[in-house]
């Protein structure tokens, strides 16, 4: 069973799986390939001059690997409670079991709808419906968490990776026991 199932590997599950697998978590990043940020030009992200959509997504990504989240290529069909967990099922049959999902879905909310998510209108332009979800990330169902475009916050990718990242301490903080810090330091050269 992994620790953290996440289900869309966009800027904000990416970076939700790069936090989530840098503090030890067994991470799982499903992705279906429909994130709109592969048809973006990236001007405006802080620390990047200048990046296309796709090879954000891809350095996001590999990313997450580089600490031990594993990829899977799917689109998510359904997620239903199972003992300590989830039970989520691709449309091509993969079954994967977690204890906590993290829908980063980003626009598409017909998964979120069909579990039984609460919903509600969105407020950014060209976005209907996002998932109903507190500053923390947490959903109208217990272990199943939302974030970036899809949980309500602007479609801009540095927002989207940082809300990411913000509910991704939290899922660390709730299986720890205790608030998380991620802070590394550099290295003094000898």
């Amino acid at each position: 069973m992994y620790d953290v199932v996440i289900i869309g590997a966009g800027p904000a599950g990416a970076s939700a799986a790069l936090f989530t697998a840098k503090a030890g978590k067994k991470t799982l990043l499903i992705d279906s390939d429909q994130s709109m940020t592969k048809r973006a030009w990236v001007e405006n992200h802080y620390g990047v001059m200048e990046i296309t959509g796709p090879d954000l997504v891809e350095i996001g990504q590999k990313q997450a690997a580089k600490f031990g989240a594993e990829l899977a290529q799917g689109k998510v069909q359904n997620v239903t409670k199972a003992g300590e967990g989830f039970q989520i099922v691709t449309e091509s049959g993969s079954q994967y079991e977690g204890k906590h999902v993290i829908l980063a879905t980003g626009v598409l909310t017909d998964l979120a709808q069909h579990i039984g998510l609460q919903t509600k209108d969105g407020t950014e332009p060209r976005i209907k419906t996002v998932i109903d979800a507190s500053p923390e990330g947490k959903t109208s169902v217990e272990g199943i968490w939302a974030a970036g475009t899809a949980a309500g916050v602007s479609v801009h990718t540095i927002i989207t990776a940082g809300d990411g990242a913000k509910v991704a301490i939290n899922v660390i903080s709730e299986l720890n026991g205790a608030r998380y810090v991620d802070h590394d330091v550099m290295k003094k050269e000898s």
